[in-house]
């Protein structure tokens, strides 16, 4: 093995013991939905795409958050479902909230 597969395996493995390489940057979450929601977004070419995941053992009631656009439905999310809602691409995704 040479010394630069050995630093990218390194640096692969002490990413993951961090909690750095479990999940992509957007699927944090935002908002005030439990920890057990998934949130990311998705640019198209002319929308963007915000989507929530329930991965709780529970429904959610929650929506879409968008700044400088009327946020998505309120809506119960059963386990393993997920919502989205998509605007023009100039608005910004803020997540999830509960309602």
């Amino acid at each position: 093995m040479s010394l630069r597969t050995s630093l990218a395996v390194l640096t692969v493995a002490g990413a993951a013991s961090l909690g750095l390489a479990a999940a992509p940057a957007q699927a944090a979450t935002l908002g005030n939905v439990p920890g057990c929601v998934s949130v990311w977004s998705a640019n198209g070419k002319v929308t963007k795409t915000g989507y929530a995941y329930n991965g709780c053992t529970y429904r959610v009631r929650m929506r879409i958050v968008w700044a400088w656009a009327p946020d998505g439905a309120c809506t119960t999310v059963n386990p393993g479902r997920q919502i989205w809602s998509q605007k023009a691409r100039g608005h910004r995704f803020d997540g999830a909230k509960t309602c």
